[in-house]
């Protein structure tokens, strides 16, 4: 009896705010306001008011929300934890694929990380290609194009 003569309090009393903010020619924030205010009265009509006071008192009912409490916090963990992550067991395993096909197929072995080459190969090529000297021809022309 108490919760809904609160309510009916609380919804005359936001009625009244309404009927000042419609009075200041704010007729869309009255009527939010005057909406807002039915909504105290609408519960207890519905008894939903009575029904919510009923489990307040119950142990049980408070266990229950503290396990959906756990459950959604959990569920938002998770959330977290898979966006920093870079997503889903399907999606890592997809970017690991790509990874792996970025390599070029006729790489040769150093440059895919992979065993280690025989000491001669490396110095044979050395000395078979001379260190390419730096070619700034195409520089040049630009250059040359402009005047400079």
């Amino acid at each position: 009896m108490l919760a809904e003569t609160v309510c009916s309090a609380v919804s005359a009393a936001g009625l009244g705010i309404a009927a000042i903010t419609a009075y200041r020619k704010r007729f869309l924030a009255a009527t939010r306001i005057a909406a807002y205010s039915l909504v105290p009265v609408g519960l207890v009509m519905t008894g939903v008011v009575q029904w919510v006071s009923g489990i307040v008192f119950k142990p049980s009912v408070w266990l229950g929300f503290g396990l959906l409490g756990v459950a959604w916090l959990l569920f938002m963990t998770t959330r977290a934890v898979e966006r920093r992550t870079g997503g889903t067991r399907k999606e890592r395993r997809a970017a690991a694929a790509a990874q792996r096909d970025a390599v070029a197929p006729a790489a040769s072995a150093p440059s895919l990380g992979g065993g280690r080459a025989p000491a001669a190969q490396p110095a044979a090529k050395a000395k078979a290609q001379p260190a390419p000297a730096e070619d700034f021809s195409d520089i040049e022309a630009i250059l040359k194009k402009h005047g400079i």
